[in-house]
């Protein structure tokens, strides 16, 4: 086994901060100067100084602008008038292609042809030529290669590239210029190319620095293939952006002697963080977005009065969905919930259980009754009440007085 400063050593002969800081000069006043923002509220409830790198302000809401421009500008004139394709259902497709427009490069995006058709749609209006190939991201992939190799063009990868990394990198540059007292970061890790080039950066910056990998509980490839375990891989995410089956291999070499730790976070913590940042900070982020203040949440003895630095990576995320975690964020914390409650079927019946809802001046949102498929006798109901309440406290107290009053009461949980 390679001790970490051998380790340490071959991942900077792979990417260094020279790389990033050129990176930086070639991309400055193309994508956004985001601001890094320290959060007084987020820091109380966690126990360390949390300061966030908004990166959903970019134009297209995502910091893979940076790694997909520095890689546009490093093309010859001849790969720039063939032009570049990559694979993405994701930010790297409208990143490449918005920037790929504005400089006179054709960029086509092959996807999956069961991607939704909101994020077509989003590639086209930044001037992205989208060709639906595949069921699976993979099959994708492999079609933009044999494309790629036909065609002539040139292929821009979303994480697994050099140049790639090094524009991802310039995050930690700016965040280290704007709060060069951040002792430790947590980093999204899909494919690795973000934590490879702000790893590389922040390294090199401040060597004492704490980095610190986030991986979706869901997609535990490079944690998987850097941990050594074998944990299983897929099903549905939230963090669309780092559910990853294969991450880079460049990416691992580099991350393998950079990371100090790596933790995974579960839906649910990804879900709550998102509704802190909607609710405390009112900004709105994607599920990936969310996963390193997740993982400082969840792993607080690991952070403890730290100055941590959270990538806020992305903000695209579809509005229903975003309305659902929301709500079940609500659901958890007691403020919204629905009762069951069992019935018998007689006039009068129903009121008399409002009238308890009434005494605790619980708001009710929608009633439903099932009278067929129950266990119960024909004369037997069930109720289903989704109500809305100040607190669990006050919520709890309603339990209390409709078990009192004989009524069989019980929540339906959210996960």
């Amino acid at each position: 086994m390679e001790n970490t400063a051998v380790k340490a050593a071959k991942a900077s002969e792979l990417l260094t901060l020279a790389d990033v800081r050129a990176a930086a000069e070639r991309i400055s006043g193309h994508v956004v100067r985001t601001p890094t923002m320290h959060s007084k509220t987020l820091s109380m409830i966690a126990g360390c100084d949390i300061w966030l790198k908004f990166e959903n302000l970019q134009f297209t809401a995502a910091y893979k602008e940076r790694g997909a421009l520095n890689a546009l500008l490093q093309l010859t004139d001849e790969q720039k008038s063939r032009g570049v394709i990559a694979a993405s259902a994701g930010n790297h497709a409208q990143g490449l292609s918005y920037h790929g427009t504005r400089l006179g490069i054709p960029t086509t995006i092959v996807m999956p042809r069961t991607t939704p058709t909101v994020k077509v749609m989003q590639t086209e209006a930044v001037g992205g030529k989208v060709v639906l190939e595949g069921e699976t991201f993979d099959e994708a992939f492999a079609h933009a290669l044999r494309m790629s190799e036909e065609l002539s063009l040139a292929f821009v990868h979303p994480f697994d590239d050099p140049a790639v990394a090094a524009g991802q990198g310039t995050v930690a540059l700016e965040m280290l210029e704007d709060v060069p007292e951040l002792d430790m970061l947590a980093i999204p890790v899909g494919g690795g190319g973000l934590a490879s080039g702000m790893g590389t950066a922040a390294r090199a910056i401040k060597p004492e620095i704490g980095l610190v990998g986030v991986e979706a509980e869901l997609f535990p490839s490079m944690y998987n293939l850097l941990k050594g375990t074998q944990y299983p891989c897929g099903g549905d995410t939230l963090a669309e952006g780092i559910a990853v089956f294969e991450p880079g291999k460049f990416t691992r070499q580099v991350l393998e002697g950079l990371l100090d730790d790596f933790v995974l976070v579960t839906e649910s913590e990804m879900e709550s963080a998102l509704a802190l940042l909607v609710q405390i900070e009112k900004t709105v982020v994607e599920g990936a977005g969310a996963a390193g203040l997740a993982a400082v949440m969840a792993n607080r003895e690991m952070f403890a009065g730290r100055k941590v630095g959270i990538v806020l990576s992305g903000g695209n995320i579809d509005t229903r969905l975003l309305a659902n975690v929301l709500l079940r964020d609500l659901a958890r914390s007691g403020r919204l919930a629905r009762l069951r409650l069992t019935l018998q079927d007689r006039p009068g019946a129903l009121f008399k259980v409002m009238q308890e809802f009434n005494k605790h001046n619980i708001n009710i949102i929608e009633i439903w009754h099932q009278r067929i498929f129950t266990h119960l006798p024909a004369k037997g109901l069930i109720t289903d009440i989704e109500c809305e309440a100040r607190d669990k406290e006050q919520l709890d107290a309603l339990v209390v007085s409709l078990r009192t009053a004989g009524y069989e009461v019980s929540q339906i949980e959210v996960n």
